[in-house]
């Protein structure tokens, strides 16, 4: 491999690459995003790696689990909810986009329903995450690594505030 890094990894648990690196190969954005472990790359998932964003430039790949599974309980007995019959723009057979079903959520009385409270949508969209730092403590060898993150990209989907 061009820069090693399986053998990085065996080595100091992680391996730091840059988006130029990544970008003599494929492009960055599109290389970097996996939003659930079953979009993971063959060799991403052969390896037990994970990958994570540190800066605008900059990513972390490790022997890390970054993913929470759901599990499901069948016994809860589900809700039916509607859309208020003025709402026109919004075709509940058809949504497109992780937005467009908040939307619909929000208006048809879903995500009251969850807050157990009125509740006011206030934030979504993409922005600088600032800095902050964090451990990684689900990894394969049982290790612990802090990670530092400074003004990586973030997307909030939807961000909701109680009406008090």
């Amino acid at each position: 491999m061009r820069h090693n890094i399986l053998n990085q990894i065996e080595e100091n648990g992680f391996f730091i690459i840059t988006s130029a690196q990544i970008n003599e190969v494929h492009e960055a954005r599109l290389m970097t995003k996996f939003d659930n472990r079953v979009n993971l790359p063959r060799i991403f998932q052969e390896n037990q790696i994970s990958i994570l964003p540190l800066t605008r430039g900059s990513y972390i790949l490790g022997n890390f689990d970054a993913y929470q599974d759901l599990n499901y309980d069948t016994n809860i007995e589900s809700t039916n909810f509607n859309l208020p019959a003025h709402i026109e723009s919004i075709n509940y057979n058809d949504l497109y986009s992780e937005s467009a079903c908040l939307h619909c959520a929000y208006v048809s009385g879903i995500i009251d329903d969850i807050a157990e409270e009125e509740t006011l949508p206030t934030i979504s969209g993409r922005m600088s995450s600032g800095s902050f730092r964090f451990e990684i403590r689900n990894t394969v060898r049982g290790n612990t690594y802090p990670i530092s993150v400074e003004n990586s990209q973030l997307e909030i989907d939807g961000g909701y505030v109680y009406c008090r």
